[in-house]
């Protein structure tokens, strides 16, 4: 039968709580997979497989798998009893169909067996020699046991021999939901996505927030922000987003508020409104899409004038990332499109022309000191509504269940 062995990296390093991690990641494939009949996924001897039972739906299995956070890599075979014979034509078959989809590519090869149950009674080694003499001389490739283009792996059981020659890269970490649940501010930019799929990828469940222009832009950017979102929850971890005015608000900061201070009382405010959110979620962090200098609310002062409102841990994992970096794991991702797509986002609202890049801790008090605080957060919190994606952890504020 056609399987997906899925191999995990970092949950092997989880001791007791392995098992726990393990069926977290079986769950999230089973939904990930939700679409594909057919398809049976089970633990196995530290992996989760897959079990195909359609061929024609091999590619889509590879292209799910390869999203899911959790993942190290995907292993695309057969699996066949752990039998002599059984084992060489299946190894042959494999050899021969990679040889037909990379062609010319493949002049040498290589084969790696693995035994997991002591009960078969050929070593490795043999193993090797034997199926490696029978793809030879059926297929006139050149052994090459140090760097050939082609390796195919056979791992033993439980009585099973898995045979497999394709391995679909995976995003590694940690599987979505065994990490708690965190806020993001969405920006409909390039940044923000990378850096909530970042957050993703370590086991948490992410619930958006974005700030819209509205009512003082059109509100474009929302679409934007949401079609980002879509795109992030291909790896379940993205439950929903959270759309907030915040036009009214920029508007009374630029009437009120010293200009060079406006960028930082906005962000302030952002805070603000993504704490009342988290505490309807019961998230235990917000996150940030920021690197350290990228612009001037990113200096060391400003960060820290912004966070002095904050409740919860603000995470930040593009801190240390820097511009170029950013796009291309957002190219990876498939969300710079949609990123560098014009739009309205509040972030060009009633900008100054110089904004502060050293802020202290006196002057943003003083600047802030004519708003009536409580107010203009309830007056954004009024205005929220939501969008909610396919999601394999995220569940709704009980409220909202009721």
């Amino acid at each position: 039968m056609r399987i997906a062995l899925v191999h995990y990296h970092e949950i092997g390093l989880k001791g007791r709580n392995k098992g726990a991690f393990e069926r977290r990641l079986q769950s999230n494939i089973v939904w990930a997979l939700r679409d594909v009949p057919g398809a049976e996924v089970v633990r196995v001897a530290s992996r989760v497989l897959v079990r195909i039972a359609d061929e024609a739906a091999v590619p889509s299995v590879a292209e799910v798998l390869s999203h899911v956070p959790g993942v190290s890599y995907t292993a695309m075979g057969v699996d066949v009893p752990a039998e002599r014979d059984a084992i060489a034509v299946a190894a042959l078959s494999v050899a021969r169909e990679e040889i037909a989809r990379r062609g010319s590519a493949i002049r040498t090869f290589g084969i790696e067996s693995r035994r997991s149950a002591t009960e078969y009674p050929e070593r490795s080694l043999d193993i090797n020699r034997r199926v490696g003499e029978l793809i030879r001389e059926a297929t006139g490739l050149i052994v090459d046991l140090s760097a050939p283009d082609l390796l195919v792996r056979v791992t033993v059981v439980q009585g099973t021999a898995y045979i497999y020659a394709q391995r679909v890269e995976g995003p590694g970490g940690l599987p979505v939901g065994t990490s708690g649940k965190v806020v993001a501010l969405m920006s409909a930019g390039i940044d923000s996505p990378v850096a909530a799929w970042r957050i993703m990828r370590r086991g948490a469940t992410v619930v958006g927030v974005h700030f819209s222009g509205r009512p003082q832009t059109a509100g474009t950017s929302e679409q934007y922000a949401a079609g980002l979102c879509r795109v992030l929850s291909s790896g379940g971890g993205m439950g929903r987003l959270y759309v907030v005015p915040f036009g009214e608000v920029q508007r009374a900061i630029s009437l009120d508020a010293p200009p060079d201070l406006r960028v930082l009382l906005y962000r302030r405010f952002m805070v603000r409104v993504a704490e009342v959110i988290a505490r309807e979620e019961r998230a235990r962090a917000l996150v940030t899409g920021e690197s350290l200098g990228q612009v001037a609310s990113q200096t060391l002062e400003n960060i820290a004038v912004v966070d002095a409102v904050a409740t919860l841990p603000v995470f930040r994992p593009l801190i240390g990332s820097d511009k170029q970096e950013i796009v291309a794991e957002a190219r990876a991702l498939g969300t710079y499109g949609l990123s560098i797509a014009d739009d309205d986002d509040c972030c060009t609202l009633f900008m100054p022309r110089r904004p502060q890049t050293h802020a202290r801790h006196e002057e943003i008090a003083e600047g802030e000191s004519g708003l009536d605080v409580p107010a203009l957060v309830a007056q954004a919190c009024a205005g929220i509504t939501h969008i909610d994606f396919p999601s394999a952890s995220y569940r709704p504020p009980r409220k909202a269940r009721q």
